[in-house]
């Protein structure tokens, strides 16, 4: 077996795949929360503390000189990255949680009880000629 055979059977193993799809709908929701923390849910939080964006929020550590830029610590942009880290977490833990409550309802499910062996119905027809 060659080593692209070999990567291609790696590839499509079905674990591969759905990390695959996992992480390319990760970054998508991630695009959708940033843009919705940095568009619909800061605004009017900046606006109810008095017209700040947290976006342009920034301590100056060295004034721009000449070339260089300046040296911001942009704390505001750290606190907007939080906001978003904590939507997309509350969002997976929904997600986990709806998937376990899911699989314990087909736990608590009991299994049909299993069919008779051949043996014990071949005995249970045996006895019913009997009885007749």
């Amino acid at each position: 077996m060659g080593l692209l055979d070999e990567f291609k059977q790696f590839a499509m193993r079905g674990n591969v795949v759905d990390l695959a799809v996992g992480v390319v709908i990760g970054g998508a929701f991630g695009k959708i929360v940033t843009s919705f923390v940095g568009d619909v849910l800061m605004p009017p939080i900046g606006m109810l503390l008095g017209g700040v964006n947290f976006t342009g929020l920034a301590v100056t550590l060295r004034a721009a000189e000449g070339d260089t830029p300046a040296v911001l610590w942009r704390y505001g942009a750290f606190v907007q990255s939080v906001v978003d880290f904590t939507i997309i977490a509350f969002a997976i833990f929904l997600v986990v949680k709806a998937m376990n409550a899911m699989q314990k309802k087909q736990e608590a499910a009991p299994a049909p009880p299993p069919a008779p062996s051949a043996e014990v119905v071949l005995l249970t027809e045996i006895r019913d000629s009997l009885r007749r």
